[in-house]
Protein backbone atom coordinates (compact mmCIF):
# COMPACT_ATOMS: atom_id res chain seq x y z
CA UNK A 1 0.00 0.00 0.00
CA UNK A 2 1.55 3.34 -0.98
CA UNK A 3 1.88 5.82 1.44
CA UNK A 4 -0.78 9.04 1.74
CA UNK A 5 -1.38 11.87 3.70
CA UNK A 6 -4.66 13.84 5.08
CA UNK A 7 -5.22 16.15 2.30
CA UNK A 8 -8.81 17.94 3.79
CA UNK A 9 -11.58 17.63 6.22
CA UNK A 10 -15.27 18.27 5.69
CA UNK A 11 -18.17 18.60 8.56
CA UNK A 12 -21.33 18.45 7.85
CA UNK A 13 -24.71 19.15 9.90
CA UNK A 14 -27.40 17.11 8.80
CA UNK A 15 -30.88 17.21 10.59
CA UNK A 16 -29.53 16.74 14.63
CA UNK A 17 -26.27 14.60 13.68
CA UNK A 18 -22.69 15.85 13.09
CA UNK A 19 -20.68 13.85 10.43
CA UNK A 20 -17.43 13.98 9.09
CA UNK A 21 -15.45 13.22 6.16
CA UNK A 22 -11.89 13.07 5.98
CA UNK A 23 -9.88 13.13 2.18
CA UNK A 24 -6.58 12.28 1.24
CA UNK A 25 -4.37 12.81 -1.67
CA UNK A 26 -4.81 9.40 -3.05
CA UNK A 27 -8.65 10.18 -3.21
CA UNK A 28 -9.99 7.58 -0.31
CA UNK A 29 -12.57 9.29 1.96
CA UNK A 30 -13.36 8.69 5.59
CA UNK A 31 -16.56 8.90 7.22
CA UNK A 32 -17.20 9.38 10.80
CA UNK A 33 -19.53 10.77 13.35
CA UNK A 34 -19.33 12.79 16.35
CA UNK A 35 -22.33 11.50 19.04
CA UNK A 36 -23.33 15.43 20.85
CA UNK A 37 -27.09 15.55 20.49
CA UNK A 38 -27.58 19.25 20.86
CA UNK A 39 -23.75 20.05 20.93
CA UNK A 40 -23.18 20.05 17.05
CA UNK A 41 -22.18 23.19 16.64
CA UNK A 42 -19.25 23.88 19.41
CA UNK A 43 -18.41 19.93 18.39
CA UNK A 44 -17.63 20.92 14.69
CA UNK A 45 -15.55 24.19 16.50
CA UNK A 46 -13.22 21.45 17.89
CA UNK A 47 -12.65 19.27 14.80
CA UNK A 48 -12.07 22.55 12.84
CA UNK A 49 -9.56 22.69 15.55
CA UNK A 50 -7.75 19.64 14.96
CA UNK A 51 -7.50 20.48 11.43
CA UNK A 52 -3.81 22.39 11.41
CA UNK A 53 -2.27 19.03 13.16
CA UNK A 54 -4.42 16.37 11.13
CA UNK A 55 -3.70 18.07 7.44
CA UNK A 56 -0.61 16.37 6.21
CA UNK A 57 -0.53 13.38 8.28
CA UNK A 58 -0.62 9.68 7.90
CA UNK A 59 -3.92 8.54 8.19
CA UNK A 60 -2.67 5.23 9.16
CA UNK A 61 -1.45 6.16 12.52
CA UNK A 62 -4.68 6.26 14.57
CA UNK A 63 -3.50 5.42 17.48
CA UNK A 64 -0.90 8.37 17.73
CA UNK A 65 -3.43 10.91 16.48
CA UNK A 66 -5.73 10.05 18.84
CA UNK A 67 -3.15 10.25 21.66
CA UNK A 68 -1.58 13.15 20.27
CA UNK A 69 -4.96 15.38 20.30
CA UNK A 70 -6.30 14.32 23.65
CA UNK A 71 -3.05 14.46 25.50
CA UNK A 72 -2.80 18.35 24.01
CA UNK A 73 -5.96 19.68 25.34
CA UNK A 74 -6.29 21.36 28.16
CA UNK A 75 -9.93 20.04 28.83
CA UNK A 76 -11.65 16.99 28.56
CA UNK A 77 -15.09 15.98 28.35
CA UNK A 78 -18.01 15.44 25.43
CA UNK A 79 -17.27 18.36 23.05
CA UNK A 80 -13.15 17.41 22.69
CA UNK A 81 -13.92 13.45 22.60
CA UNK A 82 -16.50 13.85 20.40
CA UNK A 83 -14.74 15.20 17.81
CA UNK A 84 -12.00 13.13 18.37
CA UNK A 85 -14.24 9.44 17.89
CA UNK A 86 -15.90 11.52 14.74
CA UNK A 87 -12.19 11.39 13.48
CA UNK A 88 -11.38 8.20 14.73
CA UNK A 89 -14.11 6.54 13.04
CA UNK A 90 -13.36 8.48 9.81
CA UNK A 91 -9.47 6.74 9.80
CA UNK A 92 -10.66 3.80 10.43
CA UNK A 93 -13.07 3.97 7.25
CA UNK A 94 -10.02 4.85 5.46
CA UNK A 95 -7.85 2.10 6.39
CA UNK A 96 -10.03 0.00 5.57
CA UNK A 97 -10.99 1.46 1.96
CA UNK A 98 -7.13 1.30 1.36
CA UNK A 99 -6.82 -2.15 2.48
CA UNK A 100 -9.79 -3.02 0.50
CA UNK A 101 -11.49 -5.19 3.61
CA UNK A 102 -14.16 -3.91 6.46
CA UNK A 103 -12.99 -2.48 9.88
CA UNK A 104 -14.04 -5.73 11.74
CA UNK A 105 -11.22 -7.73 9.76
CA UNK A 106 -8.54 -5.49 11.00
CA UNK A 107 -9.68 -5.51 14.73
CA UNK A 108 -9.72 -9.80 14.51
CA UNK A 109 -12.13 -10.66 11.91
CA UNK A 110 -15.88 -11.86 12.77
CA UNK A 111 -17.15 -13.21 15.31
CA UNK A 112 -20.99 -12.87 13.68
CA UNK A 113 -22.93 -12.22 10.60
CA UNK A 114 -25.68 -10.51 11.68
CA UNK A 115 -26.36 -8.36 15.07
CA UNK A 116 -29.76 -8.53 17.07
CA UNK A 117 -31.24 -5.77 17.51
CA UNK A 118 -33.38 -3.78 19.81
CA UNK A 119 -35.83 -1.48 18.90
CA UNK A 120 -37.44 1.61 20.88
CA UNK A 121 -41.41 1.81 21.02
CA UNK A 122 -43.48 4.48 22.49
CA UNK A 123 -46.86 5.64 23.74
CA UNK A 124 -47.93 7.81 25.98
CA UNK A 125 -50.01 5.67 28.12
CA UNK A 126 -49.69 1.92 28.65
CA UNK A 127 -52.48 0.99 26.05
CA UNK A 128 -50.46 2.97 23.61
CA UNK A 129 -47.04 1.80 24.86
CA UNK A 130 -48.69 -2.16 24.57
CA UNK A 131 -49.69 -1.65 20.93
CA UNK A 132 -46.05 -0.17 19.55
CA UNK A 133 -44.51 -3.54 21.27
CA UNK A 134 -47.02 -5.77 19.87
CA UNK A 135 -46.43 -4.27 16.14
CA UNK A 136 -42.36 -4.51 16.37
CA UNK A 137 -42.52 -7.70 17.68
CA UNK A 138 -44.29 -8.60 15.02
CA UNK A 139 -41.87 -7.00 12.92
CA UNK A 140 -38.95 -9.86 14.15
CA UNK A 141 -37.50 -7.39 16.67
CA UNK A 142 -36.62 -10.37 20.08
CA UNK A 143 -35.98 -7.13 22.06
CA UNK A 144 -37.75 -3.89 22.94
CA UNK A 145 -36.72 -0.97 24.67
CA UNK A 146 -38.66 1.76 26.22
CA UNK A 147 -39.41 4.41 28.88
CA UNK A 148 -40.87 3.10 32.17
CA UNK A 149 -41.85 6.93 32.73
CA UNK A 150 -44.87 8.62 30.79
CA UNK A 151 -44.27 11.87 29.14
CA UNK A 152 -44.26 14.84 31.59
CA UNK A 153 -44.63 12.08 34.88
CA UNK A 154 -42.55 14.76 36.89
CA UNK A 155 -45.94 16.55 36.78
CA UNK A 156 -47.45 13.66 39.13
CA UNK A 157 -47.45 14.74 42.80
CA UNK A 158 -46.07 11.96 44.26
CA UNK A 159 -43.22 9.19 43.82
CA UNK A 160 -45.67 6.92 44.78
CA UNK A 161 -48.08 8.16 41.40
CA UNK A 162 -45.57 8.32 38.59
CA UNK A 163 -43.72 4.52 40.24
CA UNK A 164 -47.59 2.70 40.01
CA UNK A 165 -47.88 4.52 36.57
CA UNK A 166 -44.31 3.29 35.35
CA UNK A 167 -45.05 0.18 36.46
CA UNK A 168 -48.05 -0.01 34.52
CA UNK A 169 -46.61 0.90 31.82
CA UNK A 170 -43.72 -2.41 31.92
CA UNK A 171 -46.43 -4.60 33.01
CA UNK A 172 -48.51 -3.53 29.80
CA UNK A 173 -45.96 -4.87 27.26
CA UNK A 174 -44.59 -7.61 29.29
CA UNK A 175 -48.13 -9.07 29.51
CA UNK A 176 -48.66 -7.92 25.89
CA UNK A 177 -45.34 -9.56 24.04
CA UNK A 178 -45.32 -12.79 26.55
CA UNK A 179 -41.92 -14.35 28.07
CA UNK A 180 -40.07 -14.82 24.82
CA UNK A 181 -39.37 -11.19 23.55
CA UNK A 182 -36.61 -9.53 26.21
CA UNK A 183 -37.99 -6.19 27.26
CA UNK A 184 -35.43 -3.38 28.46
CA UNK A 185 -36.91 -0.71 30.58
CA UNK A 186 -35.12 2.68 30.26
CA UNK A 187 -34.87 5.33 33.30
CA UNK A 188 -33.08 7.97 31.79
CA UNK A 189 -31.33 9.25 34.58
CA UNK A 190 -34.87 10.07 36.57
CA UNK A 191 -34.38 8.76 39.89
CA UNK A 192 -31.75 8.50 43.05
CA UNK A 193 -30.59 5.50 44.23
CA UNK A 194 -32.81 5.04 46.83
CA UNK A 195 -36.22 5.48 43.88
CA UNK A 196 -34.19 3.42 41.50
CA UNK A 197 -33.96 0.71 44.10
CA UNK A 198 -37.53 0.52 45.56
CA UNK A 199 -38.61 0.82 41.30
CA UNK A 200 -36.52 -1.99 40.53
CA UNK A 201 -37.29 -4.45 43.18
CA UNK A 202 -41.16 -3.78 41.81
CA UNK A 203 -39.66 -4.78 38.75
CA UNK A 204 -38.21 -8.41 39.01
CA UNK A 205 -41.07 -10.15 38.64
CA UNK A 206 -41.30 -8.53 35.17
CA UNK A 207 -37.89 -10.01 34.63
CA UNK A 208 -36.46 -6.80 32.33
CA UNK A 209 -33.35 -7.53 30.00
CA UNK A 210 -31.66 -4.90 31.28
CA UNK A 211 -32.42 -1.55 33.60
CA UNK A 212 -31.20 1.23 32.11
CA UNK A 213 -29.48 4.22 34.08
CA UNK A 214 -31.02 4.32 36.76
CA UNK A 215 -29.26 7.31 38.36
CA UNK A 216 -26.98 9.35 37.16
CA UNK A 217 -23.56 7.52 36.30
CA UNK A 218 -21.39 9.99 38.73
CA UNK A 219 -21.06 7.30 41.36
CA UNK A 220 -19.81 3.55 40.27
CA UNK A 221 -20.29 2.82 43.69
CA UNK A 222 -23.58 3.41 43.72
CA UNK A 223 -24.66 2.10 41.10
CA UNK A 224 -22.96 -1.23 42.40
CA UNK A 225 -25.48 -0.58 45.42
CA UNK A 226 -28.26 -0.80 43.06
CA UNK A 227 -27.63 -3.43 41.10
CA UNK A 228 -26.95 -5.90 44.07
CA UNK A 229 -30.21 -4.38 45.93
CA UNK A 230 -33.03 -4.94 43.25
CA UNK A 231 -30.84 -8.22 41.70
CA UNK A 232 -31.88 -6.18 37.75
CA UNK A 233 -29.09 -6.48 34.98
CA UNK A 234 -28.07 -2.93 34.86
CA UNK A 235 -27.01 -1.43 31.37
CA UNK A 236 -25.22 2.08 31.66
CA UNK A 237 -22.24 4.05 30.22
CA UNK A 238 -23.64 5.81 26.98
CA UNK A 239 -22.41 9.88 28.39
CA UNK A 240 -18.82 8.26 29.37
CA UNK A 241 -16.46 9.58 26.99
CA UNK A 242 -13.65 7.82 28.07
CA UNK A 243 -11.77 4.32 29.01
CA UNK A 244 -11.03 5.56 32.98
CA UNK A 245 -14.84 5.60 33.56
CA UNK A 246 -15.74 2.36 32.25
CA UNK A 247 -12.75 1.19 33.91
CA UNK A 248 -14.40 2.40 37.50
CA UNK A 249 -17.78 1.27 36.87
CA UNK A 250 -16.20 -2.35 36.22
CA UNK A 251 -14.02 -2.10 39.29
CA UNK A 252 -17.19 -1.83 41.11
CA UNK A 253 -19.14 -4.43 39.47
CA UNK A 254 -21.51 -1.33 38.41
CA UNK A 255 -23.50 -3.52 35.68
CA UNK A 256 -23.90 -6.43 33.84
CA UNK A 257 -23.93 -4.77 30.30
CA UNK A 258 -22.15 -1.60 29.43
CA UNK A 259 -23.02 1.13 26.62
CA UNK A 260 -20.07 2.81 25.22
CA UNK A 261 -21.00 4.84 22.44
CA UNK A 262 -18.54 4.93 19.33
CA UNK A 263 -19.21 8.30 18.56
CA UNK A 264 -18.30 9.83 22.01
CA UNK A 265 -15.85 7.36 23.94
CA UNK A 266 -13.33 7.58 21.52
CA UNK A 267 -14.49 5.76 17.95
CA UNK A 268 -13.98 2.46 17.01
CA UNK A 269 -10.47 2.73 19.22
CA UNK A 270 -11.96 3.53 22.39
CA UNK A 271 -15.24 1.04 22.44
CA UNK A 272 -12.97 -1.66 20.92
CA UNK A 273 -11.08 -1.38 24.47
CA UNK A 274 -13.89 -0.69 26.81
CA UNK A 275 -15.31 -3.93 25.22
CA UNK A 276 -11.87 -6.07 26.26
CA UNK A 277 -12.35 -4.58 29.74
CA UNK A 278 -15.73 -5.67 29.83
CA UNK A 279 -14.82 -9.06 28.79
CA UNK A 280 -12.64 -9.15 31.18
CA UNK A 281 -14.88 -9.00 34.40
CA UNK A 282 -17.81 -11.05 32.03
CA UNK A 283 -19.61 -8.29 31.11
CA UNK A 284 -21.19 -7.61 27.65
CA UNK A 285 -21.65 -5.19 25.31
CA UNK A 286 -24.66 -3.17 24.26
CA UNK A 287 -23.46 -0.17 22.18
CA UNK A 288 -25.47 3.39 22.20
CA UNK A 289 -25.96 4.34 19.04
CA UNK A 290 -26.53 8.39 17.67
CA UNK A 291 -29.26 7.02 15.45
CA UNK A 292 -28.25 8.34 12.22
CA UNK A 293 -27.19 5.34 9.16
CA UNK A 294 -22.95 6.03 9.99
CA UNK A 295 -23.22 5.35 13.70
CA UNK A 296 -24.94 2.34 13.34
CA UNK A 297 -22.97 1.05 10.86
CA UNK A 298 -19.65 1.71 12.94
CA UNK A 299 -21.47 0.16 15.60
CA UNK A 300 -22.05 -3.17 13.22
CA UNK A 301 -18.27 -3.07 12.72
CA UNK A 302 -17.66 -3.03 16.61
CA UNK A 303 -20.62 -5.63 16.76
CA UNK A 304 -19.14 -8.31 14.32
CA UNK A 305 -15.87 -8.57 15.86
CA UNK A 306 -16.23 -8.54 19.86
CA UNK A 307 -17.16 -12.04 21.53
CA UNK A 308 -18.89 -10.15 24.27
CA UNK A 309 -21.43 -8.29 22.02
CA UNK A 310 -25.38 -8.47 23.49
CA UNK A 311 -27.58 -6.23 21.73
CA UNK A 312 -27.33 -3.34 18.97
CA UNK A 313 -29.38 0.10 19.59
CA UNK A 314 -31.48 0.79 16.23
CA UNK A 315 -34.99 2.63 15.15
CA UNK A 316 -35.46 2.42 11.72
CA UNK A 317 -31.31 3.12 10.13
CA UNK A 318 -31.95 0.69 7.10
CA UNK A 319 -35.35 2.55 6.35
CA UNK A 320 -36.53 5.80 4.73
CA UNK A 321 -35.91 8.88 5.61
CA UNK A 322 -32.74 7.56 7.71
CA UNK A 323 -31.80 5.35 5.32
CA UNK A 324 -31.53 7.70 2.14
CA UNK A 325 -28.30 9.11 3.81
CA UNK A 326 -26.42 6.14 2.07
CA UNK A 327 -26.04 5.22 -1.41
CA UNK A 328 -26.63 1.53 -0.22
CA UNK A 329 -28.80 1.10 2.92
CA UNK A 330 -27.86 -1.33 5.59
CA UNK A 331 -29.93 -4.04 5.61
CA UNK A 332 -32.25 -5.59 8.26
CA UNK A 333 -33.51 -9.09 8.56
CA UNK A 334 -36.08 -10.14 11.01
CA UNK A 335 -34.42 -7.86 13.83
CA UNK A 336 -31.30 -8.26 12.96
CA UNK A 337 -28.66 -6.02 11.08
CA UNK A 338 -26.37 -7.57 8.25
CA UNK A 339 -22.84 -6.91 8.93
CA UNK A 340 -21.95 -5.32 5.65
CA UNK A 341 -19.07 -7.18 3.17
CA UNK A 342 -17.86 -3.70 1.97
CA UNK A 343 -14.75 -1.93 2.84
CA UNK A 344 -14.41 0.30 5.80
CA UNK A 345 -17.73 0.89 7.21
CA UNK A 346 -19.15 -0.39 4.39
CA UNK A 347 -21.00 2.87 3.44
CA UNK A 348 -21.00 5.69 1.19
CA UNK A 349 -23.04 8.93 1.64
CA UNK A 350 -25.67 10.15 -0.63
CA UNK A 351 -24.50 13.49 -1.91
CA UNK A 352 -27.99 14.09 -3.22
CA UNK A 353 -29.34 13.49 0.38
CA UNK A 354 -26.64 15.45 1.83
CA UNK A 355 -28.07 18.60 -0.64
Amino acid sequence: MKPTKIESIETILWERWLLVRVYCEDGTVGIGEAGVHGWQRPTETMIQTCKPYLVGQDPARIEHHYQFLYRNSHFMGSIINGALSAIDIALWDIKGKRLDVPIYDLMGGKTRDRVRCYMHVIGDTPEELAEDAKKRAAEGFTALRFSAFAPEFWLHGSYSEWTNAALARVEAVRETVGSDIDICVEIHREMNPAESIAFGRRLEPLYPYFYEDPMLPDSPALMADIKQLCNLPIATGERFTTIYEFQQLLENRGCAFVRPDLCLCGGLSGCKKVAAMAEAHHVKVIPHNPLSPVSTAACIQLDACIPNFALQEYTGESEPPKSELLVEPLRLEDGYLVVPEGPGLGIELSDSALA
